[in-house]
């Protein structure tokens, strides 16, 4: 198989699915939200990236530029803060002059533990940055994407959606709740001509998951369980992602690709 270099050093040869798309992402100044954006630049999209950190932010942005990908700009934004979500919003339409696309990547697990062992604050935070900042994010967005005719919302649920992890209880729960809202949503605004789709990562080289992956012992229990015998790359997850964003994703809608490395999952 390809590796994740050769990957995105192909996409020179590629057509750019996405010219003229605007996008928005969120939490994408690393792992697998800065692949995304990425990506998207790649492929023509002028790109709007985000981040709760402003050095972040133009740490990414200075990466992005310095690998020619000039038409992406940002700017900190936390996203369960509704003052923040405006700022995005009213950024991409200043800017660039309205949305194609959106996708929802922040996320938190602030804590481990077993699902009932969960405390009420700790349950509100999951919740109020993994479901509702993505619905509200989602709200917000429609009407850019209805003047523009259309476009693109895509949810990163997780592996833990469909299979709980250990002692990340409310994480998964908060996960599989995306696969409903992308289901629920796709029927919703097909009328509107906006696709919703999900895509659910497996275990990816990411900070976020260093936890499962950062000593021999734990990294063996989670290949054990992974038939491809590797640890994915953010970028294997962007290139779905760009798949669901483009035309080639245009009868599409309401589905969850799942990328796990052939790890078994099922609701």
């Amino acid at each position: 198989m390809a590796s994740s270099f050769n990957i995105v050093r192909g996409l020179s040869s590629l057509a750019p699915r996405l010219s003229g798309k605007v996008a928005v992402v969120t939490a994408s100044t690393d792992g697998i939200g800065y692949a995304i954006a990425r990506r998207l630049a790649q492929e023509g999209a002028k790109v709007v990236i985000s981040s709760r950190k402003e050095k972040n932010v133009q740490k990414a942005l200075e990466k992005l530029h310095q690998d020619g990908l000039k038409e992406t700009i940002g700017l900190p934004c936390h996203v369960a803060n509704k003052e923040d979500r405006a700022k995005l919003f009213n950024l991409v339409s200043e800017k660039f002059g309205g949305l194609d696309i959106l996708v929802s990547n922040a996320a938190v697990n602030p804590a481990v533990g077993d699902v009932y062992d969960c405390p009420e604050d700790v349950w509100d935070k999951i919740f109020e940055v993994n479901v509702k900042a993505a619905f509200m994010l989602s709200k917000e967005a429609i009407p850019l994407l209805r003047k523009r005719g259309g476009g693109s919302i895509v949810y990163v649920s997780s592996i833990a959606g469909y299979q709980p992890i250990s002692l990340l209880g409310a994480y998964s729960v908060s996960k599989t709740t995306l696969l409903g809202l992308t289901r629920v949503g796709s029927l919703d605004l097909a009328k509107d001509n906006i696709r919703v789709n999900c895509v659910a990562p497996g275990i990816i080289e990411t900070k976020f998951s260093s936890a499962l992956t950062e000593t021999e012992s734990a990294r063996e229990i989670v290949l054990n369980n992974v038939p491809m015998r590797r640890i994915g790359k953010p970028d294997e997850i962007s290139g779905a992602v760009a798949f669901l964003c483009s035309d080639d994703a245009s009868y599409i809608t309401g589905e969850t690709i799942l990328i796990t490395g052939g790890t078994p999952c099922r609701l």
